[in-house]
């Protein structure tokens, strides 16, 4: 259910990386000779420099909700386990668990080695405390849903039952029980997302509302901590010295500095300053033929949320013609031009398959298509049933240039094949934005969405009526006793299940809350001596943990 994206952020991962230690003069190779009078290789500074496209809004993991919240937290904390190299969790605070016959109680056992950035050991009592800070009402945490599968943790979150009767106990310092409701088969790898990071009670409770505003009003347990955080500017990881496996981690320092404009990234690496960074369209047909270009797609989708509590998009076959009015293969094939696909639906293509092993994205196809004159009619529908016929809607937008793009798009496909309609674009900053869109202060909302675990569940989920990221206000009891039985009475019979979510996408496209645009792809280039720079295609966009410079 992860973060709303802050747009091409991700021009791959961030706009750029580069390498502070590439110039002259910063190589630490003073030694001389070895064998035949060979000059020994160059030993670079363990030294990055990244580009975010937008400040950080916070680092209490229990009330963040966003991309760049959730990319910070992986990189300086970490929960019972990690994602791997391979997206598949690997053990972290955690050194091993079992699960009960009937996959409803885990049982982790926690290593003794590991502690907080100020000494503290981390314990159980650190996950049992954080876990049910979230849940706790008085937190009021976006992300509080994500734990709902534990046992009493929507009870306890709706005040119906006390925390103390939520399935989260520290049998020791060093033993966490855990009890579910039902089976959940991606739990482990769930524990490696943001939300589930321990927290210092002490600390926490010490640092008041100021906890995770600041690099000094946060505690760290991961690979790096934030030596520091100048707001809107950018901060520093600093390599941890009291991670308990320090050793396996290589760079000294990553500086990331808060960029917007993609032509300045571009520029970084054309001086060789930089070592990675992302393209949009007007730069890809220039770099196609470098030897350092490359492109992937993601499981991470853009669409426009529509506010159906506003006029005229509640009325269901406006929200249709909306959905139909935009040409997003042109969209892809020439505003981004980097892999991107249409998306037509709320279900990735290429990232979960079923029982069967066929692609989800497979079975249920296409849900909506361009079509430019069955808009026409559903609009001219739909202001007869209103009885209006021109109407003005605002574009909630983000303020980066490449958004500002897609915005002026949209506008234009929507004025030009739905006679009537005037679209006037608002670009805010990042949070800014996340702000209006959980207060429903907008019309229509150009939003984006990357899974936080490899299950379609991370989409379905969202369009639930009592998901705090729906943000629609579109809501349909058919489509939530489908998403409550694949979550409950179904966990068990994993093809009923799978039908049951198949069922659900389809109803998503005949209420229309949102009008797909694409799956994300990204051009990037990046340099050779870059290694082990590891990109996830669910939770946190990527890990420094194993990077290095070769």
């Amino acid at each position: 259910m992860k973060k709303r994206f802050s747009f091409f952020l991700v021009l791959l991962l961030a706009l750029s990386t580069f390498l502070a230690a590439c110039g002259g003069g910063k190589d630490n190779n003073n030694a001389q000779g070895g064998q035949g009078g060979e000059k020994p290789a160059e030993k670079k500074e363990q030294v990055l420099n990244l580009l975010e496209s937008q400040e950080i809004p916070s680092l209490d993991s229990a009330l963040a909700t966003d991309q760049v919240s959730f990319i910070v937290l992986n990189n300086v904390m970490e929960g019972l386990y990690r994602l791997g190299k391979d997206n598949k969790p690997v053990p972290g605070i955690a050194e091993s668990y079992e699960v009960s016959q009937d996959g409803k109680t885990y049982t982790f056992k926690l290593r003794k080695d590991a502690k907080w950035s100020n000494g503290d050991p981390v314990t159980a009592h650190d996950f049992e405390f954080a876990w049910k800070r979230v849940l706790d009402p008085k937190t009021k945490s976006e992300y509080a849903y994500i734990m709902y599968d534990i046992k009493n943790a929507e009870e306890a979150n709706t005040g119906k039952v006390p925390l103390d009767q939520v399935g989260v106990k520290a049998l020791d310092d060093y033993t966490l029980k855990v009890e579910l409701k039902n089976p959940v088969p991606y739990f482990v790898g769930l524990t490696a997302f943001g939300t589930f990071m321990p927290q210092n009670e002490k600390f926490v409770k010490a640092q008041g509302d100021k906890y995770g505003l600041e690099a000094n009003t946060t505690l760290y347990n991961g690979p790096f901590v934030l030596s520091e955080w100048k707001h809107e500017q950018g901060w520093v990881y600093t390599k941890n010295p009291n991670y308990w496996d320090k050793d396996n981690v290589k760079l000294e320092k990553v500086n990331v500095k808060v960029v917007k404009d993609t032509a300045t990234a571009v520029n970084l690496y054309e001086t060789k300053q930089a070592d990675r960074v992302g393209l949009t369209a007007e730069f890809v047909d220039k770099y196609k033929n470098d030897k350092n270009f490359h492109t992937k797609l993601d499981p991470s989708l853009y669409w426009l949320r529509m506010n159906t509590k506003k006029e005229p998009l509640n009325n269901v076959n406006a929200r249709k013609a909306i959905a139909m009015a935009i040409d997003t293969q042109a969209m892809v094939d020439t505003l981004l031009n980097n892999g991107s696909i249409p998306a037509k639906f709320t279900v990735p293509k290429d990232f979960v398959t079923g029982p069967d092993g066929k692609d989800f994205r497979d079975v249920n196809g296409d849900l909506v298509n361009y079509n430019p004159d069955e808009a026409k009619k559903l609009w001219e529908q739909a202001k007869k049933e209103l009885g209006k016929d021109k109407f003005t809607l605002e574009l909630l937008n983000y303020d980066t240039d490449s958004a500002k793009k897609i915005g002026e798009y949209v506008k234009a496909q929507l004025e030009q094949n739905l006679p009537g309609l005037t679209i006037n674009i608002k670009q805010q900053p990042f949070a800014q934005k996340l702000k209006l869109e959980s207060n429903m202060q907008y019309d229509l909302s150009f939003s984006g969405w990357g899974p936080d675990y490899q299950d379609p569940m991370t989409f379905l989920q969202l369009w639930t009526s009592t998901s705090p990221h729906n943000e629609t206000g579109w809501s349909n009891p058919e489509y939530d006793k489908l998403i409550k039985d694949a979550q409950t009475t179904l966990a068990n019979d994993q093809q009923a299940r799978w039908d049951a979510m198949l069922k659900a996408e389809k109803i998503v496209f005949e209420g229309m809350p949102i009008a797909p645009l694409y799956q994300r792809g990204a051009a990037y280039l990046q340099r050779e001596y870059v290694k082990d720079f590891v990109t996830h295609t669910f939770g946190a966009d990527y890990s420094l943990k194993w990077a290095y410079v070769e």
